[in-house]
């Protein structure tokens, strides 16, 4: 007879961009139900800095709340009855309290609600993975600028609407893609240092439970627990409690598809360059990597579709964590629980996303060579409109343009070079002589501001979170630090509220 197999794990096997990187530990169930756990110790030890609760209480909890104490499969299964996995996961923790200290049990979750503990558990999980990609996205922005700065001066067909346009460089190109990561990046570094906060609401968002348990604790109590909470966690303090007030989440869904996005961005432009017939640029090989099932000759863009595939999924998600925010009364029947399994395959796709973008960026091979042999292909026509200019003071822009554009249909009709057609026209030759034109004709020689615009981009001071967000408190706990499952930030290393 066969053993009874255990459940099977989600190993990304339809979605390989987050397929075994970082990210997929730090936002995967043992890693859930930590943070929740997390959010349950630091509740206690917020209580015990007001008085409210022993400090041997919260430091049994604190010791408690360990994610290799609880059976993760029985938490999620159970939690078919109630809705939400926070009520087996207290239930669980309890009985550890009690297994060492049965009177620390009793104050085990003691005035708090399910959704106070799991929003700020998806907030501590949404920071350790925050933490993760913008790690990610520094290297993608480091790896940017140097191809920015390598290719500052190397011309490339300029292409809109899929055709040839005017010339440009690969720098100007790479100094965009680094310019939307640094945007990106940005966002999420607001998010990550004072942008996620705890939840502290209590059953509708009153506080009442906390403040049952704590007679006499004064008016300001729920603000003190409020900011407490927030000091333990590393999180930041709310104006209100938001049960029902899901800004929060819907500003993580927003970033996390603005990040996406821009890696999106890259990945169909190394798609549409890395074309047979187009060939301007590679990405890194590895043995084995794009191999087709069936054409032995080919090497697919793989990660750049990875990247993609994420791209396209990641705002579809972030609209349902938005619609969300349609939350009715004080806690909503569908709405918050429809967040959960979004929000964290966003968080999932974003980090695989970026993780991919790092070898991507790192490893991708430009051809300067290739760029400048596309840039022949139309004979010069890609140069008309800085030959319609320099004829414009002589014949009148709009003739000047007329006239190019007889130029290029014929020149094109006769598979000829654009110099040959108009060094027949007198118009061009009675205003520019043969060595003007030439010069005119070159694609190379056209790029405009590009170099200009590239020094300008990488002078910018980068608009990562270090630039842009307060450097937090080395003495504050940081909700983006990736807590492996059984190792738990111990109460004397939180002391102030971000």
């Amino acid at each position: 007879m066969t053993a009874p197999q255990p459940p099977e794990a989600d190993t990304g096997l339809l979605s390989p961009v987050r397929a075994g990187t970082p990210v997929e530990r730090a936002v995967g169930d043992r890693a859930w139900i930590q943070a929740m756990l997390d959010a349950e110790a630091a509740l206690a030890r917020a209580q015990a800095r007001l008085g409210t609760v022993p400090a041997e209480a919260a430091a049994a909890v604190t010791e408690a709340a360990r994610v290799e104490h609880i059976d993760v499969t029985a938490v999620a299964r159970g939690s078919r009855e109630t809705a939400n996995p926070v009520v087996g996961l207290v239930r669980e923790l309890t009985a550890v309290v009690a297994a060492t200290d049965p009177a620390a049990a009793e104050y085990v979750h003691r005035g708090s609600t399910s959704q106070d503990v799991f929003d700020t558990g998806a907030m501590l999980v949404a920071a350790r993975a925050l933490r993760l990609i913008l790690a990610d996205l520094g290297r993608v922005a480091d790896a940017l600028g140097r191809l920015a700065e390598d290719h500052r001066d190397t011309p490339m067909a300029g292409r809109t609407l899929a055709l040839h346009a005017v010339p440009t460089t690969f720098g100007l190109k790479a100094a965009g893609w680094r310019q939307l990561v640094l945007e990106a990046a940005e966002r999420l570094g607001r998010l990550l240092y004072g942008g996620l906060p705890v939840s502290l609401g209590g059953a509708a968002g009153t506080l009442a439970g906390y403040l049952e348990y704590a007679p006499g604790a004064g008016e300001d109590y729920p603000a003190r627990l409020t900011e407490a909470f927030a000091a333990e966690t590393g999180l930041a303090v709310p104006v209100l409690p938001w049960h029902a007030l899901r800004t929060p989440v819907a500003d993580l869904a927003s970033a996390l598809a603005i990040t996406t996005g821009a890696l999106g961005k890259i990945a169909v432009d190394v798609q549409s360059l890395v074309r047979t017939e187009v060939g301007e640029v590679v990405e890194p090989t590895v043995e084995g990597r794009g191999a087709s099932s069936a054409m032995p000759h080919k090497r697919n863009p793989v990660l750049a579709t990875m990247m993609r595939a994420a791209a396209l999924q990641v705002p579809v998600l972030a609209a349902g964590l938005t619609g969300a925010m349609l939350a009715e009364d004080e806690r909503s029947a569908g709405a918050w629980h429809a967040e959960w399994q979004l929000l964290r395959e966003a968080l999932r796709l974003a980090g695989g996303a970026a993780h991919t973008a790092v070898e991507l960026a790192e490893g991708l091979g430009v051809r300067p060579a290739r760029m400048r042999e596309n840039l022949a292909l139309t004979g010069s026509q890609v140069v008309s409109e800085r030959i319609a200019a320099a004829l414009a003071p002589y014949l009148g822009r709009g003739p000047a343009k007329a006239l190019l554009t007889r130029a290029s249909a014929q020149a094109q009709r006769a598979g000829r070079p654009l110099g040959e057609v108009l060094a027949r026209h007198p118009e061009v030759t009675s205003h520019l002589d043969h060595d003007r034109l030439a010069g005119l004709l070159d694609p190379a020689r056209y790029t405009g501001a590009a170099a200009h615009l590239v020094d300008r981009a990488l002078r910018h001071p980068a608009s990562g979170p270090e630039a842009t967000a307060a450097e937090p408190d080395p003495d504050t706990p940081d909700p983006g630090q990736l807590v492996p499952d059984h190792v738990l930030i111990y109460p004397h290393l939180y002391t102030t509220a971000r």
